[in-house]
């Protein structure tokens, strides 16, 4: 089981990014669903001089962006969105697009449950043809009630593939599933072969190692129902902004090419722009804590 990691969780060039990861022993990359900002020809070439592989993609359901949206432009907008991450996912040889149906933030439901829950199945079916014709996997992601109402649970992504293919997976994240799930475990087996993708940080969201997620008993898990990854290291580090900090001056206050939108991601997460000296200390936790196990 090979280890991928993603790179929204700090603003920098792609190039530096793959530096720090190919020396850690990370075998591929999970690129940040912004297609807008690569050039994919660009983006082949470094992978290459680096020796990393692109493994997949995220969605970033940010603003507008949502599959079940009432406004059906705001729908087709979105479709279109995931359409491009295909598109970049594709042409970077990549495998999996992970989506996250609706949009990241927004907590209260915005029409009657059977009208969302056919718009998100329309809405993902046109995707799944799309995925499908380009031989690139989708997984629909669960993530917790704080950041999304709709699609918290592995049951419910699970619901959800079903209704859109036989071929459209799930993708899992410890982080999430340790919130909502009442077993992590028995729901990794319910998910059988659908499982497409696994993120992973810890409970509090720190790299793998800093908190208190039973990795071994994870992993044997994960090997156990036949999944072989990438397993895909995405933390958050949560910033303490009290003189209680265990890391002072993790804080990147000078951050470059960190747009505004990026920002905000970072910081609904919890988080902030992160020094390199911290960003590269996480990186290096999680590798050091998961490749024994994988």
């Amino acid at each position: 089981m090979p280890l991928a990691i993603h790179n929204w969780m700090r603003a920098e060039p792609l190039e530096a990014t793959l530096a720090r990861i190919t020396p850690l022993g990370y075998e591929y990359l999970e690129i940040q669903g912004t297609p807008a900002d690569y050039d994919t020809t660009e983006v082949r070439g470094l992978l290459k001089q680096y020796g990393i592989k692109c493994w997949g993609s995220v969605t970033l359901m940010l603003g507008t962006r949502n599959l079940l949206a009432v406004d059906e432009a705001e729908r087709a907008a979105s479709v279109q969105y995931v359409k491009d991450i295909i598109t970049m996912v594709k042409e970077l040889d990549g495998q999996m697009v992970s989506v996250v149906p609706g949009t990241v933030g927004k907590i209260i439901p915005g029409a009657r449950p059977e009208e969302e829950w056919e718009w998100a199945v329309a809405s993902m079916q046109e995707c799944y043809e799309f995925a499908q014709a380009a031989g690139v996997k989708l997984g629909i992601e669960p993530i917790n009630r704080f950041e999304t109402y709709f699609v918290n649970r592995g049951d419910q992504a699970l619901a959800l593939a079903e209704a859109t293919g036989p071929d459209c997976g799930v993708c899992l994240d410890i982080f999430h599933m340790n919130i909502e799930e009442q077993d992590p475990y028995a729901t990794i087996r319910r998910m059988g072969d659908r499982l497409v993708g696994f993120h992973v940080a810890e409970n509090n969201r720190m790299a793998p190692g800093m908190g208190s997620i039973d990795w071994p008993a994870l992993l044997n898990t994960l090997k156990e129902v036949g999944f072989t990854g990438p397993l895909s290291v995405e933390f958050a580090a949560p910033v303490d902004r009290t003189p209680a900090n265990p890391y002072p001056g993790n804080i990147d206050t000078e951050p470059q090419g960190l747009t505004e939108e990026a920002r905000k991601f970072l910081e609904d997460h919890g988080s902030s722009a992160l020094t390199e000296e911290f960003y590269t200390m996480l990186t290096r936790t999680s590798a050091e804590t998961l490749l024994p196990l994988l």
